[in-house]
């Protein structure tokens, strides 16, 4: 018998929403029971699944579903997913970890609540990953490397080892660290970038 699978409501219905769709449908452990967006979308669709809800409905959402995820993407700033964090967590709710079974995570690794591993991507061997952090498609997060919380680490970047990418920040997509230096807090490093220096 087929175990049945959770109801999850995802915050934020845009481009990066359908991604997540796509790791979510693909994982098969959470059903979608709706999407929360912005008032003018309530009714509209999102790869099959409705808006059902904007931010003001969130204190009545919590009383009906446990299982949330911010599916709200994260380019110039941190600040809009990190508002939804704060205000979910002042609920009895619970922030899974989605990982897409395409991606490899190491069991000698850690994910913090919250956050979204995407398809082919990499964390590898005694990693951490904050709170509600993006690792985008094929991002590759080597051995010891720590992503602080509320980061998103896009498509086809690579953290390498024991580098510590400080909180709310964002790497671009194909960007490259030296090994063991440090990103400094509230950081934005456009695509294709090389980061070698001690700390930005």
């Amino acid at each position: 018998m087929n175990k049945k699978k959770k109801k999850i409501i995802l915050i934020g219905g845009g481009g990066h929403c359908s991604s997540v769709i796509d790791v979510i449908e693909q994982q098969s452990v959470y059903e979608i029971a709706g999407i929360v967006g912005l008032k003018k979308e309530i009714g509209q669709q999102n790869m099959g699944y409705k808006i059902i809800a904007s931010d003001d409905n969130i204190p009545y959402l919590t009383k009906h579903y446990n299982n949330y995820l911010i599916t709200l993407g994260q380019l110039q700033s941190a600040e809009k997913r990190i508002k939804l964090y704060t205000l979910l967590k002042g609920y009895n709710i619970n922030f899974p970890v989605i990982i897409s079974p395409m991606a490899y995570v190491s069991k000698h690794s850690a994910i913090g609540p919250g956050s979204v591993v995407m398809h082919f991507a990499q964390i590898n061997a005694n990693a951490i990953i904050g709170c509600n952090c993006i690792i985008n498609s094929k991002a590759l997060i080597e051995h010891d490397a720590v992503i602080e919380d509320h980061c998103h680490i896009s498509t086809a970047a690579i953290i390498n080892g024991g580098v510590i990418v400080g909180r709310e920040s964002f790497i671009g997509s194909g960007t490259v660290t030296k090994q063991y230096i440090k990103i400094l807090p509230n950081s934005f490093i456009k695509a294709n970038s090389t980061i070698a220096g001690a700390e930005l």
